[in-house]
């Protein structure tokens, strides 16, 4: 048992001026999304490339694409636990530092087998990174404020795919795939070095004008401990799993296989597609926030904050379904990539809601733990999608129909999840679900 803070000290100005340090770390957790999701979209921006080089074909492209979510997914399991157990600051150092050197090292790849080794280690490198920044988000944000900076977190992702693209692409073109490996491994350290010396758990004092901004007082609570093994003995979890599964598998046929469907399918250079293939991107920087955004006002307004964190969740997904369904029989390419765009801003409007929802329904020591396991079941989808999209590639002769079929029927799956079982639990309730 644990126990909150029973009164919130009145704050120097100072002081005061220190909690809004807050922000500057959600900035910084931006940065470092950005810096995250470059070296993920490393392989799929040279996708043709590396492939033309090592003579792999669609099915063996799509497992190469696929040996980072595999272990990534796997990794998360622990990862939250060590967040948890260890802290943000420590973990997403770690993990920074490790996935750059993993970066850097794939450029001397020669091999098939070189490859998928390195990138079976940058999963396992990368796993911390979201999880610690939701334990940031915990610690430094109250559960009313929450959505909006998790949200903003999630856009560093986004951001970095849609610049992506064209900025892999440019140094593809002038340096090789071997130097843009080399440069976006280095920016990575960067990152390790300077979190390191900025970060920081706030005080006392701090904790409580975060908890009680708006009263004079925390009320004291017990906070009892739950063992990380009884989240799989609650059927949130569960749902959590596959629903988070139905929304990555489409989000990761996007990230895997957009630059390489409109050079094959619809004819467009290595150097236009690098530009294209950022629109969609830029749409989902706009559906992270607005989804965060919505969840917050959804909250201010009185809505039950499981419902509001659940309506961004089930309506984005929905939406997404809509649009990406109809693309399988679109001819037109400008109303094909239209529809693209509106499906991957409709699919980023869960996200940041999603990771919020864990730290709604997570006793506080566990945030990181089932924030991870839902992102585990994310990633299951994300290791799934490049192999199935490639072996119907393969199947089919190249045809991208059966492709957005299933991943718009995967899309309602996560939205039926989400919307008819995930559910608000009292604690006594997740009590009782534990013990079946």
């Amino acid at each position: 048992m644990s126990q909150t803070l029973t009164e919130a000290p009145s704050l120097t100005p100072t002081e005061k001026k220190t909690v809004r340090i807050r922000w500057f770390l959600v900035g910084f957790l931006i940065l470092g999304g950005v810096v995250n999701y470059l070296d993920r979209s490393t392989l799929s921006v040279a996708n043709t490339t590396i492939a033309e080089e090592f003579h792999l074909n669609a099915l063996q492209m799509g497992l190469l694409l696929s040996a980072f979510s595999w272990p990534y997914a796997i990794a998360n399991l622990p990862a939250g636990y060590l967040v948890d157990r260890f802290g943000p600051k420590r973990m997403f150092a770690f993990a920074a530092g490790a996935w750059s050197l993993i970066s850097m090292i794939t450029a001397a790849a020669n091999s098939f087998g070189f490859f998928y080794a390195a990138r079976v280690a940058l999963g396992i490198a990368e796993s911390p990174f979201f999880t610690s920044a939701l334990k940031v988000n915990e610690r430094w944000f109250n559960a009313k404020e929450r959505a909006l900076p998790v949200s903003l977190v999630n856009t560093g992702s986004q951001i970095a795919n849609a610049i992506a693209p064209p900025l892999l692409t440019f140094l593809l073109l002038t340096m090789s795939w071997r130097g843009m490996f080399i440069i976006v491994g280095a920016l990575g350290i960067v990152i390790a070095l300077v979190w390191l010396r900025i970060y920081r758990d706030p005080t006392l004092k701090e904790q409580a004008i975060i908890k009680g901004a708006q009263a004079d007082a925390v009320v004291a609570a017990p906070v009892e401990k739950v063992h990380w093994g009884q989240l799989f003995k609650q059927r949130n979890t569960w749902f959590m799993i596959l629903g988070a599964f139905g929304i990555f598998y489409t989000v990761w046929v996007y990230l895997t296989w957009l630059p390489s469907y409109l050079q094959t399918a619809r004819g467009f250079s290595l150097a236009d597609s690098g530009w294209l293939a950022s629109l969609p991107f830029l749409c989902g920087i706009i559906g992270v926030i607005f989804g965060g955004w919505l969840s917050g006002r959804l909250v201010a307004r009185g809505v039950n904050t499981v419902l509001a964190r659940k309506i961004p969740i089930v309506g984005g997904a929905l939406l997404a379904a809509a649009a990406v369904l109809p693309v399988a029989y679109v001819e037109n390419t400008p109303l094909a990539i239209t529809l693209l765009s509106v499906g991957y801003f409709a699919s980023q409007v869960p996200i940041g809601c999603l990771w919020t929802l864990a730290s709604d329904v997570a006793p506080s020591n566990q945030v990181a733990s089932l924030g991870a396991i839902q992102n585990f079941g994310g990633f299951i989808g994300a290791a799934v999608a490049p192999v199935v999209t490639g072996a119907i590639l393969t199947a089919t002769g190249g045809n991208y129909t059966l492709v957005f079929l299933v991943g718009g029927i995967l899309l309602l799956v996560g939205a039926l999840s989400y919307g008819l079982f995930v559910k608000q639990r009292t604690p006594a309730s997740q009590v009782a679900d534990a013990s079946r």
